[in-house]
């Protein structure tokens, strides 16, 4: 879990759901694959809906993060990529009901397509959960 968020004065504010630095802690490190727009049966959810892609990436990387006892707030880094940057930036309400500061540190990358292409966007992240709250993952057999 991050221990400190940090937005030193000597460069431009946040201005947005992100930190420009956080400070890791002692905690389990989970690094997340990208996670798009797609349900537990694998079908793209809201083709041509980048607010709903958003979330449903986000739900993705909760719900996984869940498996081991974390949480949205123990994610400290998160990049995006996305096919069309100016309709993403408007998604930042979203993000909003996942994060509270301390914010996680992000990147955004516009990208000409990902790997389907009615999909608009892929978040991926790395989280560091509390060893208290850590659980070991359960292997597919």
């Amino acid at each position: 879990m991050p221990i400190d968020s940090f937005d030193p004065d000597s460069v431009w504010k946040p201005f947005g759901a992100f930190s420009q630095a956080v400070v890791q802690g002692t905690g389990k490190i989970v690094h997340l694959k990208g996670q798009v727009s797609l349900d537990k049966e694998g079908e793209i959810v809201g083709e041509g809906d980048i607010n709903t892609q958003v979330e449903q990436a986000l739900e993705n990387i909760k719900s996984i993060l869940s498996e081991f006892g974390g949480r949205m707030e123990d994610i400290y880094s998160l990049t995006h990529h996305v096919t069309n940057i100016e309709e993403f930036m408007k998604t930042g309400h979203i993000r909003t009901r996942y994060f509270k500061p301390p914010y996680p540190v992000t990147t955004t990358i516009e990208v000409s397509r990902l790997y389907h292409s009615d999909l608009l966007v892929e978040i991926t992240g790395s989280a560091e959960i509390p060893l208290d709250r850590y659980l070991e993952p359960h292997h597919r057999e």
